[in-house]
């Protein structure tokens, strides 16, 4: 099934996650009506080839003409009309760049692609989260259903009173019209008053219940409010701050919109009532009328309650993050563009472009030594409106950056936090003006808080700065507390651990296993911890101490290695052949009883940047093993020869020795070829003679790039490993096959003689 399809058959929280990846710049149209086309292009080629990246954007813009031309024949004029924008808009835009949109293409369709695999990996998961989330989930939908069932029999109540008091008021203006009763005998007339003056007790019972019913009806509601505001909105945030550290995508903001919207429908509705019910009173009130005494309270209540509710509707559904690093939000630099989208949480069109959003950034900071100031560039306020592709009440921020205020003289840090300690604040202000016919008017003011920020002014700091971000995030769920890292908490190693494996899991598709992060709690609690998961770690330790004596802190060695993955490493780690993190010792124990040429990968404790290295496992004359680790590659050298290729051509060479490939199975005991063959290069095609295409031989002889170790003699196992047959086949060019075994038949004697002359001696 193609893969717009599944995304299309997805719950409502990961379709929301599909609707966060496109905007304007690459409309969800695009990816609907050419969805096929979209999918059947290797669009990573294209994103690093410049002339195919033209190609493939002229392709689309003629894609877009058919669909254009589908659109007219079925008399679709606003499609029509929305695509001719749409190529308009890409034309403007991609023309001179076409690699930046086919960069778009690629990194959306890898996105959806993680989307699919959460969503397939929840679904496989147990199921008690999930049913404990489904129960809490239909609690509050039946809540909203009994909620608007009240509404409804309030209505319906209403007009019961209305035909009532309206009867009653005929009866007694006919009693006390006398030309209407000189026909009634005495006998009917008083059983005229006496059917009236029991209506008149129907009437205020049913008014009586009316308000009762009325304010069991707000009770309900301020309980739901309660739950939302207190709970749900809470935990919402709270999940939106897991994702951004790279966790579990955040559930669905489409949801708590739809509660937040119907309580607001329902309070909306009562005040109606309520105007309703004046308009009873002023026709008709008697002494201790249950109207006269509870419309004031009643009126004020149903307001309060629902300024409550408006005042927590404003939230940031996305944060704050700069387009060029969309896995490290909240991480601004000086002088580039960032996004953040806010979302009115009630979706009634009453406030359809009545919101004006802006931008304030440190609002309410004090005045502190050292503390850097900024000020806000670009639009800063936005009016909120409803979005085309989901009706939501939003706003978005595309083209806001951050200046840093120059003070005079020459500026000297004296602060107590280094750059990337040192948090921001950016909130977003507005006003609501409410008026209803018969009712006191609304005012409110509305505040969102983005969650606390780090601005660099240099992208060296971008890893210690994700740091910051990452402690934040994982120890507290205040929004406002901008002096944290005076004095930060430790971490466990139960929290630490998750957000590790969540740094590989939202860039590849793999955490880390047990296996892994074990090396990683000896590394940084000690062996004697034990890996307790209520062992602590200091943030001075994670990102400001050396690791095991190294000159560089934890983090940024693990950055180093997440920056290799993604630039060289990743199939294969996502394929799951390299392992990693793995002590040494942890490695002799994995190969000691493997046969040998066994080998496994392992990245460097010893490089800031990152590194990988492999070690393999022989075998002495006593069967005694012997492990080799080769100089770790970097990505200078993984530029020029990638892994798979290091591996295939690897040699080891010692005086007087012919050069041997020693690696022959991956741990376990994959065949190399089996588990690396797929990433080989491809063998050019041959040329045939007649080809005029061939260019002209410049005497330059074809040369391939391969890794050798030179080593002493006896650094190599005894008996030699059997030769390939393509090494045998190139050593039989120069030697005969005599001479070959009688140089193999001298390896063999020589350690027998050595053995011989040790006896005798």
């Amino acid at each position: 099934m193609a893969q717009w399809c599944q995304l299309q058959m997805l719950d409502c929280k990961y379709l929301e996650q599909v609707d966060q990846l496109y905007d304007d710049s690459f409309p969800m149209d695009i990816r609907q009506y050419l969805s096929r086309w979209i999918e059947s292009i290797d669009w990573d080629t294209v994103a690093v080839q410049d002339s195919l990246a033209t190609i493939r954007f002229h392709d689309l813009l003629a894609q877009l003409d058919d669909q254009h031309s589908r659109f007219a024949l079925e008399n679709n004029f606003l499609q029509q009309h929305n695509f001719r924008k749409i190529k308009r808009n890409l034309q403007d835009r991609f023309q001179e760049d076409p690699v930046t949109m086919a960069m778009i293409i690629s990194r959306n369709l890898k996105e959806e692609q993680k989307i699919l695999a959460c969503a397939k990996e929840a679904e496989q998961e147990g199921e008690g989260t999930v049913s404990a989330m489904v129960v809490e989930k239909q609690k509050l939908d039946n809540k909203v259903k009994e909620l608007k069932d009240k509404v409804q029999f309030l209505d319906q109540m209403l007009k019961n009173l209305e035909d009532l008091q309206d009867e009653y008021d005929f009866k007694m203006n006919t009693l006390k019209n006398q030309n209407e009763l000189n026909g009634m005998s005495a006998k009917e007339l008083e059983r005229e008053k006496f059917n009236t003056a029991r209506m008149c007790i129907e009437l205020k019972q049913n008014r009586h219940d009316v308000v009762s019913f009325l304010n069991e009806l707000l009770n309900l509601t301020q309980s739901f409010i309660q739950d939302l505001i207190s709970e749900e909105l809470p935990e919402w945030k709270q999940r939106q701050q897991i994702a951004c550290i790279g966790g579990p995508p955040n559930a669905c903001v489409d949801q708590l919109q739809n509660w937040f919207t119907a309580v607001a429908e329902a309070l909306q509705q009562v005040r109606q009532h309520l105007n309703k019910m004046l308009e009873l009173e002023q026709k008709f009130t008697y002494e201790n009328d249950p109207i006269s005494q509870k419309k004031a309270h009643l009126e004020n209540r149903a307001l309060e309650l629902l300024k409550s509710l408006l005042s927590s509707s404003l939230v940031v559904e996305r944060q704050p993050c700069m387009p060029t690093h969309p896995q490290r939000p909240l991480v601004l630099k000086t002088g580039v563009q960032f996004t953040v989208k806010l979302r009115f949480l009630v979706k009634l069109h009453e406030f359809n472009y009545q919101l004006k959003v802006k931008a304030v950034f440190d609002k309410d900071v004090t005045e502190k030594k050292g503390f850097r100031k900024f000020n806000i560039l670009g639009t800063n306020t936005k009016v909120m409106n409803m979005e085309e592709s989901n009706g939501s009440l939003a706003a978005e921020f595309r083209h806001l950056q951050l200046k840093e205020q120059k003070l005079a003289g020459n500026r000297t840090n004296e602060g107590p936090l280094i750059v990337t300690e040192e948090l921001h604040s950016l909130s977003f202000e507005s006003e609501l003006h409410l008026n209803q016919s018969g009712s006191p008017g609304l005012h409110i003011r509305l505040e969102a808080m983005a969650l606390p920020l780090v601005v660099i002014s240099n992208v060296c700091q971008l890893p210690s700065g994700w740091a910051s971000i990452l402690w934040y995030n994982m120890l507290t769920t205040e929004p406002k507390n901008l002096k944290f890292f005076l004095s930060p908490p430790s971490a466990k190693w139960s929290q630490l651990s998750e957000v590790l494996s969540w740094q590989f899991s939202s860039v590849t598709k793999r955490g880390l296993n047990q296996e892994q992060l074990n090396m990683l709690a000896d590394k940084l609690l000690g062996a004697k911890a034990q890996r307790n998961p209520d062992g602590t770690i200091p943030w001075t330790k994670f990102c400001k101490q050396s690791a095991n004596e190294k000159a560089f802190p934890f983090w940024l060695w693990i950055e180093g290695i997440l920056d290799l993955i993604k630039r060289h490493l990743l199939s294969l780690w996502n394929d799951g052949c390299i392992m990693g993190f793995i002590s040494k010792e942890r490695e002799k124990a994995l190969l000691s009883d493997k046969c040998p040429g066994t080998f496994l990968l392992r990245f460097s404790e010893s490089s800031k940047e990152g590194a990988i290295t492999f070690t393999w496992i022989e075998h002495d004359v006593h069967d005694k093993p012997i492990y080799h680790s080769v100089e770790p590659y970097t990505k200078k050298e993984l530029t020029a020869v990638s892994l798979p290729d290091i591996i295939r051509t690897y040699k080891v060479m010692a005086v007087e020795n012919i050069p041997e490939n020693p690696l022959r199975f991956l741990y376990p005991d994959i065949p190399k070829d089996k588990a690396f063959g797929k990433y080989y290069p491809k063998p050019s095609e041959t040329q045939e003679p007649m080809d005029m295409d061939v260019p002209e031989n410049r005497g330059y002889m074809k040369t391939e790039l391969i890794s050798v170790s030179e080593v002493h003699p006896s650094r190599l196992q005894d008996n030699m490993m059997p030769m390939s047959p393509d090494d045998y086949k190139a050593l039989e060019r120069y030697v005969s096959p005599r001479d070959i075994d009688a140089v193999m038949d001298l390896q063999d004697l020589v350690p027998q003689m050595s053995s011989e002359f040790q006896d005798e001696n």
